[in-house]
């Protein structure tokens, strides 16, 4: 267990940050006070910096820099105790691809009054297929950020935190998930191939999995109790939500799996 107090750093993306959860602390980096990193520093007390980054891609937690932001792993250091990781689902495209993809359908719907041909021309703007390679590159970019941060801090246990799920079974297309049953499926193995690059990353290097990913799949949009949002034309500001991202209740679900797991004791 991670001591009371000891340093805690947070790296990854947008599932990190929490976009639209109020309230906010970076503008620029989608920054949530209320992200899983900063639930979990309160619980346990831990003193957090949270480096996390809307639209961050590995590059940007490894070498990169975003706007005025460091790379994310200078604020590893050899006194940081515990370092978790959501990262790489910008390095595919996987949320921006089920946007535009969304953003397709629901211009594609009003486009039927010119024809099926000219819709359907619309729909296939946006591709959800990825080769082998990209996937392959992930994991070995999350690889990589796990060696370097044991390279900054020996003594540090390190979490790769996998997605929360978009997709389920309880997803149906409809207003807040415009895609259609042929889309659904596609969406569903980018995310199921990239909780395969966590899982792949984990095991090369021995960092600690938190998977996320498969439990959270009976919490996707269209369910009961979703942790995650689904599209919306209308901007947090104005009543509506950040699309296809983790909710309150989903922040507060992995908080609390990355609790258990740091209860847990190393693997």
């Amino acid at each position: 267990m991670i001591s009371p107090g000891s340093r805690y750093v947070a790296l990854g993306s947008s599932f990190a940050a929490g976009p639209g959860i109020a309230p906010v602390l970076d503008k620029a980096a989608g920054r949530s006070g209320r992200n899983y990193p900063h639930l979990v520093a309160e619980r346990l007390g831990l003193d957090l910096v949270d480096v996390t980054y809307s639209g961050a891609t590995t590059a940007h937690l490894l070498t990169d820099r975003q706007d005025d932001a460091a790379p994310q792993i200078d604020a590893v250091g050899p006194d940081t105790a515990l370092v978790t990781v959501t990262a790489g689902g910008n390095d595919l495209d996987y949320i921006g691809s089920l946007l535009r993809g969304s953003l397709m359908n629901t211009l594609a719907k009003p486009a039927t009054i010119f024809g099926r041909r000219v819709a359907n021309r619309i729909r296939a703007r946006v591709s959800y297929l990825r080769d082998d390679t990209a996937y392959d590159a992930t994991a070995a970019s999350l690889a990589e950020i796990v060696r370097r941060i044991q390279d900054r801090a020996p003594s540090s246990r390190i979490l790769l935190v996998d997605y929360l799920a978009v997709v389920g079974p309880a997803t149906r297309p409809r207003l807040d998930v415009p895609l259609n049953e042929e889309q659904l499926p596609s969406v569903a193995l980018m995310a199921d191939r990239l909780a395969g690059a966590f899982a792949q990353a984990a095991e090369k290097t021995g960092a600690e999995l938190v998977a996320l990913s498969d439990v959270s799949k009976k919490h996707a949009v269209g369910s009961a109790e979703p942790w995650t949002t689904g599209f919306s034309l209308r901007s947090p500001r104005f009543g509506g939500v950040v699309p296809y991202h983790p909710n309150e209740a989903g922040m507060a679900a992995v908080a609390e799996y990355v609790v258990r797991q740091l209860e847990q004791g190393p693997n």
